[in-house]
């Protein structure tokens, strides 16, 4: 008789790949793809007189997973849920549970940190029940995200245009956005300047420069041309004595390993990538790569975490690695606190499964972003585990007459973490030796004229890091606040500028002066804090709900009276209506964006958004545009259609194969970076060969 094997549910196909070949024959593990129960997008799906109580349904299209699960369960010996190690994931299998039976007290629920064979089959053998804690704070979440997107958004649409809508976090995000471009549109620059002093030397190392500091021992401010050149002359006409050489030894520590907002901060910086990308790469690489001569195998731990903690194991292979690859020197056992109360500090910071298992090692295994990703991750936990690099500073002070110069220079001493990971990359600066009371001749004195700048526009990057600081949202929520914020056109990107719209100025104007608790960031926060109680303290969730809903009830009712018809001009495309000469605009309606003619609804001429790729159809030469098929899939079509039915579904770039002439198109293989859109031509190039090109 066969044996029943231990079923395991896991939220991704790709997970329950990896997590299948460390278990072996005796478990048999599934995919949920997902959450399998939500609220209806349809309706509100809270019951507001029975407090609060979500009406979950299966999601359209999970009736077959559905289905499959319930079956597999039934004719397993046991069933182990395994998803995610978070609030998101814990809700997932208590809703797992309860669609297949399980009574959510009995030990079904594993989790693991890691995709490696250690931690799956440990986290295996040791079972626990649901966390109700855990599944409430997501539920609260859930809820107080439905009422606010689902009472808000529909005002939105009759005040102003269809397909708005508000957010908890959201609309606090946006407020942030507008605050900073206002502060930017009133900002007034000021004049200032400042005067260096290069001074000559015997030889070219012996030179360097100085910048004026303080007059009379106070701090020099340089506001206009007339005193710059005054204290220029009087400069050159004095003498330059040292008054003091100051030579110490400075340390630089490393930074901790990387949390989710960390990452996506340095990603931005380093890599040039967008949250959304870094997110996407990240999970590749959590979930599991196939590397040769391993098999599948997660290469990093778990990617949600605003905890900077790691393991004691992961330490003790760190300093094992660190001292035979570098040296006892370049090792310190450094222990790394949160800022701020962490209430998911059961996950460690972003690190490698293995530091063994170097990027260069894996490089030929992964894809191109997977490589740069995981080597940065890497090098910043390695580094968090190494010695401080030290510097010798020399900090040299001037005089001529009242007026006082200062020169730092700083020579790197001991690498230490340096080794592997430099943030800043700071470069060395030289000083030649001086003695107090040595007479310096000086080269050239260069007064510089300055205007003080205005506030930067946020990155994402920098927004992340400024939500991160004032407490507003968690890691997982980063990514997909900023892509509602251009997907609603309420933000548009301008190279890595996030800038406001007119649209999400009026949005947000709305906001501020009918809604003020939500997109108030101390209000937030305040939020944010109650939200983390439920988990932490076992907190009512459905009493900070209600508390929370009370206030939002009063803010509907008097938004809904006052608020007026706010008219949005839509945006212009520069085109004119074939039909009847009027400007084509862009409207935007249920199922996305669309090109109208302005004189609707006279005239009901429309088309759809097109984008050109700066290609020519090899058919016809017409323009090739990218559209998209009825189940969402992007391809890329001839704009000549349906005259013209060339269509190719992998971007196609401006250049023809070598071999048969067909166009080369975009594949993100680890092989090959393009490759002939002929299926009967095996032509394939590398990044390097495009470079040579």
């Amino acid at each position: 008789m066969k044996e029943n094997k231990t079923l395991v549910i896991v939220e991704s196909p790709a997970k329950a790949k990896s997590i299948g070949k460390f278990l072996g024959g005796k478990y048999k593990v599934v995919a949920s793809v997902g959450h399998i129960r939500d609220l209806p997008k349809s309706k509100l799906g809270i019951d507001l007189e029975n407090n609060y109580e979500p009406k979950y349904i299966t999601i359209k299209g999970k009736g077959d997973i559905v289905k499959t699960l319930k079956r597999e369960a039934k004719s397993a010996k046991k069933v182990l849920l395994a998803t995610d190690p978070d609030r998101e994931g814990e809700a997932i299998s208590w809703h797992l549970a309860h669609i297949l039976g399980i009574d959510e007290k009995e030990p079904c629920r594993i989790e693991f940190n890691e995709i490696t064979k250690d931690a799956i089959k440990t986290a295996a053998k040791h079972p626990r029940a649901i966390n109700l804690d855990l599944v409430n704070a997501q539920q609260a979440r859930r809820v107080l995200d439905r009422l606010v997107g689902y009472q808000i958004s529909p005002l939105l649409w009759r005040k102003i245009k269809w397909g708005l809508s508000a957010g908890r976090v959201q609309s606090a995000a946006l407020k942030i956005l507008c605050d900073r471009e206002k502060a930017i549109r009133d900002f007034i620059p000021q004049e200032y300047w400042t005067i260096t002093v290069a001074f000559q030397g015997q030889t070219k190392a012996d030179r360097f420069t100085a910048r004026l500091t303080e007059q009379g021992g106070k701090k020099m401010e340089i506001r206009h041309e007339k005193e710059a050149k005054e204290i220029t002359a009087k400069l050159e006409q004095g003498s330059y004595l040292v008054k003091s050489t100051d030579k110490r030894q400075r340390t630089r520590k490393p930074l901790p390993p990387f949390t989710t907002s960390t990452l996506q901060q340095d990603a931005s910086a380093k890599l040039g990538f967008f949250t959304k990308r870094t997110m996407f790469t990240a999970q590749q690489l959590y979930e599991g790569v196939d590397i040769k001569g391993e098999g599948t195998v997660g290469l990093v731990s778990y990617i949600r975490t605003d905890s900077v903690r790691i393991s004691q194991e992961a330490r003790e292979m760190a300093r094992d690695f660190i001292t035979e690859r570098f040296g006892k020197q370049y090792y310190k056992d450094n222990a790394y606190a949160n800022k701020k109360k962490d209430v998911q500090d059961a996950h460690e910071a972003i690190r490698p499964t293995s530091v063994t298992r170097t990027p260069e090692d894996v490089k030929d295994s992964l894809t191109k972003d997977q490589y740069h990703l995981y080597k940065l991750i890497w090098n910043r936990f390695v580094a968090s585990q190494m010695a401080y690099a030290k510097f010798d500073v020399m900090n040299i002070l001037i005089e001529n007459g009242d007026y006082l110069l200062s020169a730092t220079g700083s020579k790197l001493r001991f690498d230490g973490f340096l080794r592997v990971y430099d943030p800043r990359e700071e470069g060395e600066v030289s000083l030649p030796e001086l003695a107090p009371g040595q007479s310096l001749s000086a080269q050239e004195v260069l007064p510089e004229q300055h205007f003080t700048q205005p506030p930067s526009r946020f990155t994402e990057a920098s927004l992340v890091k400024d939500l991160e600081e004032k407490d507003i949202g968690r890691p997982s929520t980063y990514s997909p606040i900023i892509a509602t914020l251009l997907e609603r056109k309420y933000v548009k990107r301008e190279k890595k500028a996030l800038i406001p719209t007119d649209l999400g100025f009026v949005v947000n104007d709305v906001m501020e002066t009918y809604f003020t608790h939500i997109v108030d960031a101390g209000f937030t926060a305040g939020m944010e804090d109650k939200l983390d109680e439920v988990e932490s303290a076992g907190t009512d969730w459905k009493a900070v709900v209600g508390d929370f809903y009370g206030v939002l009830k009063d803010e509907l009712e008097v938004a809904d009276q006052k608020i007026e018809k706010v008219k949005v001009e839509d945006e212009p495309t520069g085109e004119f209506c074939e039909i009847c000469g009027k400007p084509m605009v862009i409207k935007h309606g249920r199922y996305g964006e669309f090109i109208a003619c302005s004189g609707y609804p006279e005239c009901k001429n429309t088309k759809p958004v097109v984008t050109k790729i700066d290609v020519k159809c090899p058919q016809c030469g017409k323009d090739l545009v990218v559209r998209k098929s009825k189940r969402g899939r992007v391809f890329y079509g001839c704009s000549g259609y349906p005259q013209c039915h060339f269509i190719l579904w992998n971007k196609p770039i401006n250049r023809t194969c070598p071999l048969c002439g067909s166009l080369l198109v975009e594949k993100n293989l680890k092989s090959a970076k393009y490759a002939c859109s002929n299926p009967a031509c095996s032509y394939k190039e590398t990044e390097e060969q495009e470079i040579k090109q």
